[in-house]
């Protein structure tokens, strides 16, 4: 299919899903079969684009240290890259089970392309659908969920990571103006961004209740990038520090009220959990896919290393951790999408999906034996690119925090 009748489609999806939400509110999708005929059209499409146009370019990508600007714009073009967006801001309009599918797949073809995805659609796009005037969606939502332009979530700094509320970025005020100095740590997009969410603190004295947001252009006097960090994994695509030096910035720019920062931020990684569950969830499928591939095709023995029940006990265990993980992450999207208290549900989701993805992968090369250890194969890229799903929008240890909290809670 072209990409333009992929286009078309999805727009349909968008509309006929809306429908399907309508008439199927709390229904728990528990197989594959009771997902929608649109979502299953558009995970057919997405894993088309991901076999012919990612997969086969992602080991060189990933060696080089650089998407291609224009897969990022293709993937514009086919919507993904504001999935969930109102379409009246440049987005497709879909639901958050479509963002979850199309993510995985994405994942799934290459990883690097699924974090820039995911930190346009969850981190970026989605607090200013949430929190954002309508100016401030006009100006800064309707390029980034279209793809034209790509955005960024600067919250993390040299000093604080699971500490959110420990912002040493302060936000004075002056005027009509706020001048912003300090730096964030580990962006995703930055280097390529045009804009960033830049969390820093408005007032000492309220502590996390002090922190606010603000919206930064790429450009303004005081605002430059540290260099792109040399990682080990999710390596085509772009992480560097955000520096702000008496980085002026007007008032309209604030997304949310003064003070909101902390709980802007805490609702976003929640939805965030969900694109990188789908995340780790695409990467786990891939190693699992390489896996059996090799394992039918090696000889050993006489006959194919897939008949040996030490091998078909790997397959079994990756295949019992991939679907149990998607599922959770099905539940969580749903549950989001009906409105439903999600923030359970969405740490399971991550937690389960992220160490899928390092599981599968590590089991992956151990099917492979040395040919895993090598770059000739994608096994060893997938191991690699898993190890950061349990570290980025909450540790797994976090994560477990999380689910912990909320369990006591339903007990009060």
């Amino acid at each position: 299919w072209s990409r333009m009748f992929l286009k078309q489609s999805i727009h349909r999806i968008s509309i006929q899903s809306k429908s399907f939400l309508r008439h199927h509110v709390c229904r728990s999708i528990t197989t594959y079969s009771q997902i929608s005929d649109e979502h299953k059209m558009l995970q057919s499409m997405c894993r088309q684009f991901a076999d012919e146009e990612l997969a086969p370019h992602a080991g060189s990508w990933d060696k080089e240290h650089k998407l291609p600007e224009d897969v990022i714009k293709k993937m514009g073009e086919m919507g993904l890259m504001g999935v969930s967006q109102p379409a009246d801001y440049g987005g497709s309009g879909m639901d958050t089970m479509s963002y979850a599918i199309s993510l995985e797949e994405i994942s799934r073809g290459c990883a690097s392309c699924g974090v820039v995805m995911s930190a346009n659609n969850s981190l970026y796009c989605d607090p200013i659908k949430m929190f954002g005037t309508a100016e401030q969606k006009e100006k800064w939502l309707t390029d980034y969920a279209s793809g034209k332009k790509l955005g960024c979530f600067a919250l993390s700094e040299p000093g604080n990571g699971s500490d959110a509320g420990a912002a040493s970025t302060v936000a004075v005020k002056d005027g009509d103006h706020f001048i912003l100095n300090g730096t964030k740590n580990w962006i995703t997009n930055g280097p390529t961004a045009d804009a960033a969410i830049v969390f820093a603190t408005s007032d000492k004295s309220a502590k996390h209740k002090g922190i606010s947001a603000f919206l930064v252009e790429k450009g303004t006097p005081g605002f430059t990038t540290g260099k792109p960090e040399d990682k080990l994994g999710i390596r085509a695509s772009g992480t560097c520090s955000l520096i702000f030096e008496d980085c002026r910035i007007p008032r309209s720019h604030l997304l949310g009220e003064l003070g909101m920062g902390f709980k802007i931020a805490m609702m976003t990684l929640d939805g965030g959990r969900i694109g990188i569950a789908s995340q780790g969830v695409g990467i786990a499928q891939a190693s699992l896919d390489a896996a059996v591939r090799y394992s039918e095709t090696r000889m050993a023995f006489g006959s194919p290393i897939s008949k040996l029940q030490a091998i078909q006990f790997k397959i079994a265990d990756m295949a019992l951790k991939i679907e149990s993980a998607r599922l959770l992450t099905w539940r969580a999207a749903q549950m989001k999408d009906d409105k439903e208290n999600f923030i359970k549900a969405a740490a399971m989701a991550k937690l389960a999906a992220s160490e899928a993805a390092t599981f599968c992968s590590h089991q992956a090369i151990q099917v492979l034996g040395g040919y895993g250890y090598v770059t000739d194969y994608p096994v060893e890229r997938h191991y690699r690119d898993a190890r950061i799903t349990e570290i980025y929008e909450g540790t797994s240890e976090i994560q477990r925090l999380v689910i912990a909290g909320q369990v006591y809670k339903d007990y009060a």
